[in-house]
């Protein structure tokens, strides 16, 4: 056995968090990012929903520094690293990406969503509160975070539709995968972190983009419906 996945998982979680203090502040594209530019899309959560970074760091950190101590040579917990160092190493330098490509910005969170989903569903059934629940909540919020990414940019391109319907386009996806990952594998925290995104954007959207702010809605009484049926099914709350 080696220790390598551990301190990968380590290196690399350190070098996510540390990343925001070594580049310009990221607050969404900026007008000359975008040929039509987006100034505070419909799809996008009111500014204090990103609070939740706060919350993703520390427990990446505690769950990496365990896991490091505790779980060095765990076979489980390196089946789950695998995918998560691929997530955190392309999230290294995306704020520096963001603020230079919207294009690959957004191509680069959907390969952090979908390696961090991975380590979602392979992480291992016990230490639920070192690692599922944390990889959950970083899982989740960059599931909603993808698709405002993909949505904005659409939109700033003139793809396919306006702004008001990429962000219709972009709940449904998100709604979608979520709703796609927690059938295959129950994940309350990573549900619950998408529920948070959604209220984000009914808080930012109001009765001014009403039809907005119900589809989010919708979409938040289907997931803690989900939820309910997940926590009643005998499975571990949070998990």
């Amino acid at each position: 056995m080696t220790k390598i996945y551990a301190i990968l998982t380590l290196v690399f979680t350190t070098s996510f968090v540390v990343s925001p203090a070594l580049t310009s502040p990221f607050s969404g594209f900026r007008a000359d990012q975008l040929p039509n530019p987006q100034i505070d899309p419909p799809i996008q959560p009111e500014g204090y929903a990103f609070a939740i970074w706060g919350l993703i760091y520390g427990w990446l950190v505690v769950s990496a520094v365990f896991g490091m101590v505790k779980r060095a040579e765990d076979a489980a917990w390196d089946w789950a690293r695998k995918p998560l160092i691929i997530s955190l190493a392309v999230g290294t330098p995306w704020l520096a990406v963001a603020n230079d490509s919207a294009i690959w910005a957004t191509i680069l969170i959907f390969v952090m969503a979908v390696t961090a989903i991975a380590a979602l569903l392979r992480a291992p059934d016990g230490d639920l509160w070192m690692f599922k629940i944390p990889v959950g909540i970083y899982a989740g919020w960059l599931t909603a975070a993808s698709f405002v990414s993909l949505g904005t940019t659409a939109a700033g391109y003139g793809v396919g539709a306006d702004a008001l319907g990429w962000a219709y386009i972009g709940i449904i996806g998100a709604l979608t995968v979520t709703c796609g990952v927690m059938l295959r594998r129950p994940a309350i925290a990573y549900g619950l972190t998408v529920v948070w995104a959604l209220v984000g954007i009914i808080v930012a959207n109001g009765t001014e983009a009403w039809t907005v702010s119900a589809l989010a809605a919708g979409g938040i009484v289907a997931l803690l419906a989900l939820i309910a049926t997940t926590r009643t099914s005998g499975r571990p709350s949070l998990s």
